[in-house]
């Protein structure tokens, strides 16, 4: 018999606290972000929901930024804009 040693990739997150919780009781008006993680096919989601948030929920403006990679963190520049700029940040992934 062997033993088999299976590890939990999920690691706790060390540095970040908890932000307070927004709710938003429409989307007309509002600005809706997206942070783009740079896996294949994510920007063509992105698309087709930015098209539907305005033409169906009277979203004001879409922005989409997009992370070098998936394998890195968006940069704390990057963050701060979106977090300045939008009512709402979606972030996904692709493939």
């Amino acid at each position: 018999m062997t033993t088999q040693q299976v590890y939990d990739p999920v690691a706790p997150c060390l540095t970040a606290t908890a932000a307070p919780h927004r709710f938003l009781e429409q989307l007309s008006g509002k600005v809706v972000g997206f942070l783009d993680n740079a896996k294949p096919n994510f920007n063509h989601l992105v698309d087709d929901l930015a098209e539907i948030l305005v033409r169906d929920y009277q979203v004001a403006r879409v922005v989409k930024r997009r992370k070098r990679s998936a394998s890195q963190g968006a940069p704390e520049a990057m963050l701060q804009e979106l977090a300045d700029q939008c009512d709402a940040v979606i972030t996904g992934s692709g493939d």
